[in-house]
């Protein structure tokens, strides 16, 4: 777009922004068409995301915050106007990122989604309660339960009401006889004779206080009129309210014989009192109905059977139990090993195919031997000794609370069913069998007028999450185990649900964690969310989702300072005849991802025995040690699961690091000293902390004040590297203690944070920034991107050991694609695939190693432009060089495509993945039946 053209533009047509400079963007002016699906694409860091969220969404949020009252203002605080000379035809926007939404340990799909909450109201309002006793319904009488016994009745027959004498501790039964008599009644009912309250005072040695007997609170004789009807009703309540809850009828039929009807107005079964259903007892995060052991989490501090018994190839006799060794704990295990043929138990037998009577008799224990729980038990009591303490915390870690077995609510929660599952086990379900439980759900007509607008809600939210690519998730899934993309879809099916129109949708990355087959439903989604009114603005890598917009904006041609322009703006067709675009020359193919011509050959690999954890359905595999093997599958087969919660804390735990609870498997063996440890690349931050960035992580900081600290001026003055770190009191400002910006705490409105007027942001003094490095100061090269940092100190290599080691630790941020990051930029406004690679550069920067890791990636092309894609690969094939192994969760196929090993999971997500589809190399892949992955490589 030329620069007059946007005043000819129609705002309620486009979205017009002219003179757009933020961060990197260099002035640019963009329409976007409204109501349409627009992706904007380019390399990482060429400021695709300053143009959709710092620019767009800014002024989205700044404008609608600005229209609130100044009451509502002073909670929100200031919010900046972007860099920008102004934004026409903007509506309020809303944006889905593509960050975890929780890291709460209470929050759960079920809770994020809301499905949960109308989940509580339904139990609450038509759930029904049985007793664990008898599997029979609880329930409360009234007096209307009673009249429409006496209506099904036959006129003129006899019957009792009559309610059972509860004496009062302070009271003898001759008092309570009297009382009883003061207050108008007449007889009793003991051991099966009805007598007179006068006579039974008469032989009270016949009456002990602990014998049952009923008063009789009326006579009647059945009768169709009102007045009767009111009697009946009258005299119900005075038994009620006499028999402390309780009364009962005795019906005499024609031939004199009798027959008693029990009503109840207590919510009792069984001799046990239950909880009325209500939403606060189904409620985890809420005192009155989560676990009392676990307070609603789920898992408690324990003892981890994954420590105890660390590798379950072995067994008993063989020293498979870690505690049980050494010359004094060994007699626990001499104990069971002697005394085993007196209850037949396999002592030679490996523990993984033990039976689960046989495991859980190893903890329990018998009269002839004591169990794990014993030994723990007593090595708790003696913790007081130093030894003891240590014992137990080499064991400890989270296991799954043992009160409510992870349900996180109280037991009687579970004793309250809908259609026969309690709600436990609805949270269990995939979304997938969750639906079509709730399609055949069977109600009666009460119960489906109580329940329709809840099980709609439930129904409709339950359709956008299998709509955007999740049937395989459980509402009890923990959100802070989602993937950034999971947590972004889940995002988009909340959003779809609210049903809004006319806004700005802002998507980052949507199709991550997303098999090339589940893409197109998610296009679909996009499509159906622009369709009743919204204008979709996604920013993309993803061929498919590029294919499918409607309008597609490339910004760049290169990242960071080289970037930040617009290179073309316009359709598909268009976009695939012009020459400047390098996402136009890849869509053509006119450039492709350059890859090995040849596949690297593996004798040793790890093995994993018995793999069942979630949906894995007892899966064994190889894992190739020395080469690039990638895990495939559509979303929810069983990647993660495998992968995360098996391999990494089972390995983690067997190179004696800390993990978190190790997934069901039955052992791991193979070639494990070929490795010395594991290491997991995921998407978490590298740190939360503004004073945390790229130059600190790869420890290359640490170079640059020590040439800082060399030069001649700092030497003069006495200045030590430690005098310019902004982390300690020396050389930084301590207006700001290194921050560069000032936070001031404001009364009852939110923490304003301003750039620091004593040293400008700059962080350091004065006198520290006249100490220059070839007219560079400490702040300059916190300011410079990577790229510009190696072109500057490129120069001067042969000045020292001290430059070349900085240069070769921030080379690997270039190699990997990072070269475009400001040095200081914190680490806090790293996405999260930045992040990941920012850890991937860190192992690089080690160079050749003598301990040799295995390296465990999770969609490590997050954020990545096909041109990124070759970086990231050279970065793969530098560290297998220097003697490592790399396994990889992906679905790009550029990256599978280039894999040496294959292992392809499916066929299908949920229940109906969890399988070994295919093991192999990517040639042979082609043409298998079985897997989605061969339809689209």
């Amino acid at each position: 777009m030329v620069n007059d053209s946007l005043q000819h533009l129609d705002p309620k047509k486009f979205i017009l922004i002219k003179d757009a400079h933020i961060h990197n963007l260099k002035h640019i002016d963009v329409a976007i068409p409204r109501n349409k699906f627009v992706v904007i694409t380019g390399l990482s860091g060429s400021g695709k995301s300053s143009l959709a969220f710092d620019t767009l969404f800014a002024e989205g949020q700044r404008r609608y915050v600005e229209s609130l009252s100044s009451y509502a203002r002073q909670f929100m605080g200031k919010m900046d106007k972007p860099d920008v000379e102004y934004i026409k035809g903007i509506s309020p926007a809303i944006a889905i990122e593509q960050k975890v939404i929780s890291r709460n340990p209470r929050s759960t799909v079920g809770t994020s989604t809301e499905i949960y909450e109308y989940l509580k109201l339904l139990f609450a309002r038509i759930g029904k309660t049985y007793s664990p006793v008898s599997n029979q319904l609880v329930k409360r009488h009234t007096v209307k339960d009673a009249l429409n016994l006496v209506a099904s009745l036959n006129e003129n027959t006899r019957f009792l009401v009559l309610a059972p004498i509860i004496i009062s501790k302070d009271r003898t039964v001759g008092e309570h006889l009297q009382v009883l008599t003061q207050q108008g009644f007449n007889r009793v009912k003991f051991n099966g004779d009805i007598i007179r309250i006068d006579e039974a005072l008469n032989n009270l040695s016949n009456f002990k206080k602990n014998i049952q007997f009923d008063l009789v609170v009326d006579r009647l004789s059945v009768e169709k009129n009102e007045a009767f009807l009111s009697r009946v009703s009258d005299s119900v309540q005075t038994a009620f309210y006499e028999g402390h809850g309780s009364c009962s009828f005795l019906v005499y039929s024609e031939e004199e014989t009798t027959k008693s009807y029990s009503f109840s107005n207590l919510f009792e079964k069984d001799g046990i009192s239950f909880e009325e259903p209500s939403v606060n007892l189904f409620t985890f995060n809420n005192p009155y109905g989560a676990c009392k052991k676990c307070d609603g989490f789920g898992t408690v501090i324990g003892v981890d059977p994954d420590l105890v018994i660390p590798n379950k190839s072995l067994s008993v006799y063989e020293e498979a139990i870690a505690p049980w060794k050494g010359e004094k704990m060994s007699e626990w295990r001499k104990q069971l090993v002697f005394s085993a043929d007196k209850f037949k138990f396999p002592v030679h037998k490996p523990i993984a195919e033990l039976s689960p009577e046989q495991y859980a008799l190893l903890w329990s224990g018998n009269k002839y031997f004591d169990g794990l729980d014993t030994f723990f038990k007593q090595v708790e009591e003696q913790s007081y000794k130093i030894q003891y303490r240590v014992m137990l915390s080499r064991y400890r870690g989270k296991t799954i609370c043992p009160e409510c077995e992870g349900t996180r609510l109280r037991k009687d929660a579970n004793y309250v069913k809908v259609g026969g599952k309690s709600i436990s086990d609805l949270v269990k379900m995939s979304l997938e069998n969750f639906r079509v439980f709730m399609q055949n759900l069977r109600l009666d007509k009460y119960e489906k007028a109580i329940s329709k607008r809840i099980l709609e809600e439930i129904n409709r939210r339950i359709q956008f999450l299998l709509d955007v690519g999740l049937p395989y998730l459980s509402l009890n899934r923990l959100s802070n185990s989602l993937s950034g993309g999971e947590s972004q879809r889940i995002n988009l099916a909340t959003s779809l649900g609210s049903s809004l129109v006319g806004s700005i949708y802002i998507l980052d990355e949507p199709s991550i964690g997303l098999h090339s087959r589940d893409t197109q439903r998610l296009i679909k989604v996009l499509k159906n969310l622009r369709d009743i009114g919204n204008t979709v603005i996604v920013v993309e890598h993803d061929e498919e989702i590029i294919r499918a917009a409607d309008y597609i904006i490339d910004i760049g041609p290169k990242a960071g300072y080289q970037g930040g322009e617009l290179v073309f703006a316009g359709s598909l067709d268009e976009l695939k005849e012009d020459n400047s675009s390098l996402t136009a020359q890849y869509i053509s193919g006119k450039l492709i991802v350059n890859r090995l011509d040849y596949r690297r050959q593996w004798r040793n690999f790890i093995e994993l025995i018995g793999a069942r954890e979630n949906n894995l359905k007892n899966v064994n595999l190889k894992i190739p040690l020395n080469v690039l093997t990638l895990v495939t599958g559509v979303s929810g087969s069983g990647k993660t699961s495998l992968i995360k919660s098996i391999l990494y804390p089972a390995l983690k735990k067997y190179y004696g690091g800390y993990a978190n609870i190790t997934g069901k498997f039955d052992s791991i063996g193979g070639d494990l000293r070929k490795i010395t440890d594991v290491e997991l690349i995921d998407q978490n931050p590298i740190g939360r902390s503004s004073r945390s960035n790229p130059a600190t992580y790869v420890k290359a900081w640490d170079d640059i004040r020590s040439l800082f600290s060399s030069q001649k001026l700092a030497k003069v003055r006495g200045y030590k590297p430690g005098f310019f770190s902004f982390n300690i009191p020396g050389g930084r400002c301590e207006t700001c203690e290194g921050d560069g910006q000032v936070k001031i705490e404001m009364q009852f409105m939110a923490d304003i944070h301003l750039k620091c007027d004593e040293c400008d942001g700059k962080r350091f003094k004065d006198e520290v920034l006249d100490v220059k490095y070839h007219d560079k100061n400490v702040h300059d090269i916190l300011d410079m991107t990577i790229n510009q940092v190696l072109a500057f100190f490129g120069q001067y290599q042969n000045e020292g050991a001290v430059i070349r080691n900085i240069c070769s630790k921030l080379k690997p941020l270039q190699d990997v694609g990072l070269g475009y990051l400001k040095v200081g930029q914190p680490s806090s406004t790293l996405s999260g695939g930045e992040a990941q690679r920012i850890k991937l550069a860190f192992f690089l920067s080690k160079g050749v190693q003598a301990n040799p890791i295995l390296f465990i990636f999770d969609e490590p092309t997050t954020g990545l432009h096909f041109y990124d894609i070759d970086n990231l690969l050279k970065a793969f094939y530098a560290l297998i060089d220097n003697g490592h192994s790399i396994v990889v969760i992906e679905h790009n196929m550029e990256v599978i495509k280039s894999a040496d090993w294959l292992i392809d999971l499916g066929p299908e997500g949920g229940d109906k993945g969890g399988e070994i589809v295919f093991e192999g190399t990517p040639d042979q892949l082609i043409g298998n039946r079985k897997s989605y992955t061969a339809q689209f490589i």
